[in-house]
């Protein structure tokens, strides 16, 4: 077997795996189903500044727009700076779902069993003197509590799931109960079973190594990994292996979005809060970032081939997918040009494919880190047309790196569209 063949086959091998796998797909639900209120929050940091802001805002012109700031900050806040909570609901809630558990409960204790890890106390200062009080803190809730919210939302519903199948400790009511009442009692001392565990466990934690879990995880863990993604080198190769899966007809987005979610959403709430305490946002690579600048025009830069096969391609065929997948390609779907050309295995489209969006993502990075392309704090929804959420999330700074993203793209497709008008000419001379 040759060597192409092999790595095909260990590709796919992997994707299977992470298909299959539970935890990963439990974690991708979770974040694909919490998405809209990231969009949401994010949204609300913008209405701060186009309503609220004296200098610049609507409240400029009316001052009594300011006012709102409390209740835009407040959205923000329920779906940014408190997103933890939620995603270790909705991991939970599916993972119980595949284990054939009640979802809500599942949620719920996965939840208190975060909480109990977590510290219960802030530091306040009173005329200048540091307190504690009862409370949690903001990064306990927010993005910086995601990575010990997402392992403790396995740890507890896999605990949570053993208990149960342990009828000895199920409270048994008469059928006349209500099923929902009868439920209750059947599960109650599994979830005190369960929080008893994450409770003593996240307390031994502490009393040996003199920090939380949460803190733990984020130090060693969380913020290592945030670095990287954010580093030309490790977005760059993330982009690459996605598209790799591309070549391979296996959506590589979703292969990857396991872990590229959380970091993302990491990104944006740490851009939006940088913005709130009056700093600037210096996380650049977001899910509007990857949506409008990485896979702009669909995954491996497909409405940019579109053009470059309008523009020089001699094959009918080609040019009616072509036809067929601008539209979609406008609005970031690459799937009619991928599959219908096809790009899959496709040796002669292979390398723009696999490595036009590191080109895009190199660009975009680039415009980032002199300083002409602000980073984003809104992330816009996908399928906005190509200009309009560059716009949105980075102003036109980011419609002006998008052209030329484009631009270069396309210029990289050429070479390989007429190489393919040369295969087809001989191809008919046979």
């Amino acid at each position: 077997m040759a060597f192409s063949e092999k790595f095909e086959d260990a590709l796919l091998l992997v994707a299977e795996k992470v298909d299959g796998n539970q935890y990963l797909t439990a974690i991708k639900n979770a974040f694909t189903a919490y998405m809209p209120f990231i969009i949401v929050g994010s949204f609300a940091t913008l209405f701060n500044t186009l309503i609220c802001s004296t200098s610049i805002g609507l409240a400029a012109l009316i001052p009594a727009a300011a006012s709102l700031k409390p209740a835009f900050t407040a959205i923000n806040f329920a779906t940014m700076s408190f997103m933890t909570i939620p995603i270790v609901f909705l991991i939970a809630m599916n993972l119980a779902k595949n284990d054939n558990l009640p979802p809500q409960l599942a949620g719920v204790a996965a939840a208190c069993a975060y909480i109990t890890v977590i510290p219960q106390t802030v530091t306040v200062l009173v005329d200048g003197v540091a307190n504690s009080a009862a409370g949690l803190a903001s990064t306990t809730l927010g993005a910086q509590g995601l990575f010990i919210g997402m392992i403790i939302a396995v740890i507890a519903e896999k605990i949570f799931a053993r208990l149960m199948k342990f009828e000895a400790i199920k409270i048994k009511m008469p059928p006349s109960v209500p099923a929902a009442i009868s439920q209750s009692f059947n599960t109650l001392i599994p979830i005190l079973i369960t929080l008893t565990i994450t409770a003593v466990g996240g307390i031994l934690f502490y009393l040996a190594t003199g920090s939380y879990l949460n803190e733990w995880v984020y130090s060693v863990i969380q913020s290592p990994l945030e670095v990287i993604f954010q580093s030309p080198a490790g977005i760059i190769g993330i982009v690459i292996i996605s598209q790799i899966f591309w070549f391979l007809g296996i959506h590589g987005g979703l292969i990857i979005s396991p872990i590229r979610n959380p970091l993302m959403s990491a990104a944006i709430a740490a851009n939006t809060a940088a913005v709130a305490a009056g700093s600037v946002a210096n996380q650049p690579v977001t899910m509007g970032f990857w949506t409008f600048f990485i896979v702009a025009g669909g995954a491996g830069m497909i409405l940019s081939l579109i053009i470059a096969i309008f523009l020089f391609s001699k094959r009918e065929d080609h040019r009616m997918i072509a036809k067929l997948g601008a539209i979609p390609a406008l609005c970031g779907i690459s799937e009619p040009v991928v599959f219908g050309l096809p790009l899959v295995l496709n040796p002669t489209f292979a390398i723009p494919f696999i490595f036009n969006s590191g080109i895009a993502t190199a660009i975009a990075l680039l415009a980032t880190n002199i300083g002409f392309m602000p980073c984003n704090t809104v992330d816009a929804p996908f399928g906005l047309p190509i200009m309009i959420g560059a716009f949105i999330g980075h102003g036109w700074q980011g419609v002006v790196v998008q052209l030329i993203i484009i631009v270069v793209t396309t210029l990289v497709w050429i070479p390989f569209v007429l190489m393919s008008n040369k295969q087809a000419q001989k191809e008919a001379g046979n």
